[in-house]
């Protein structure tokens, strides 16, 4: 179950990433201060680190990635039936990985304010539906008999 598990974690957290920094350009920001805030989350201190707070804001983005997938690839293993549907599971469960991270692990480690504007909920559900939950349900169908033996 590790191969499906990385290669979930590598494509999913790639293309998230690059979306991230693609966002935080767009609105003329700095995408290391973005990586150093995503460091913050489990590291407070990573937003005074400089280019190690960056560094250390990928590694926590893609440990992030990695349980996503994991949990992922948990449910496909207990439930296999999940992968004959890959589109209605990927989108399932974007939209859960969605309310999950932006609207119960965000805003208790932030604070940040609910309901979120609807440019945020529209790029989040975009991210986590189309990047990362529709990515996990094909790679898992293709990865299905690693998945599921016991």
């Amino acid at each position: 179950m590790l191969r499906p598990i990385a290669l979930a974690t590598l494509v999913s957290g790639t293309l998230d990433i690059l979306l991230a920094i693609a966002l935080t350009l767009f609105y003329g920001r700095e995408a290391s201060n973005m990586l150093r805030f995503v460091a913050s989350g489990p590291f407070p201190s990573a937003t005074g680190m400089g280019s190690a707070g960056a560094i250390l804001g990928l590694v926590v983005h893609f440990a992030l990635m990695a349980l996503m997938a994991a949990v992922f690839m948990g449910l496909a293993r207990l439930r296999p039936a999940l992968l004959d549907t890959p589109w209605r599971t990927g989108l399932a469960y974007g939209v859960l990985t969605y309310f999950a991270m932006n609207w119960a692990v965000v805003p208790l480690r932030f604070g940040v304010p609910l309901p979120p504007s609807g440019v945020s909920v529209a790029t989040q559900l975009f991210a986590h539906i189309v990047l990362v939950g529709l990515p996990f349900a094909f790679i898992a169908r293709r990865f299905r008999t690693d998945i599921v033996r016991i």
